[in-house]
């Protein structure tokens, strides 16, 4: 299981910075609660497609024991607990996992900010 070794909130830029064999991976606040483990994102067996997260911010970033962090979004959510594996996955597999989600928005006719509604003829 690969452990970053260092993490960093950037705040004013809304990443996670995290560090792995001294390359450097920034993912936003968005893309990591449109990608939450939790179940409310997850949908137990049926993920529920997040939009309208373009400007969610982080506002904690905690260890939750030995195998995970646990990130608090300024939208309220706070029930995901990312494991090692997971953030690594996220890191690492960022194009393909981001790519992903734009073609379900589209699918969806629904849009990543808040402030726009997509009408659907």
């Amino acid at each position: 299981m690969p452990l970053p070794s260092r993490i960093k909130l950037h705040k004013a830029s809304r990443e996670l910075e995290l560090i792995y064999n001294g390359n450097s991976y920034r993912l936003s606040a968005e893309y990591l609660r449109v990608h939450s483990p939790s179940a409310e994102v997850r949908g137990h067996g049926r993920p529920i497609l997040q939009v309208g997260k373009q400007h969610v911010a982080l506002l904690t970033v905690e260890p939750a024991g030995q195998y995970a962090l646990k990130l608090t979004f300024d939208d309220g959510h706070d029930s995901g607990l990312y494991s090692w594996d997971y953030l690594y996955q996220l890191a690492t597999q960022f194009d393909e996992r981001w790519a992903l989600y734009l073609e379900q928005l589209r699918a969806a006719k629904a849009s990543r900010d808040p402030h726009t509604t997509i009408v659907r003829l």
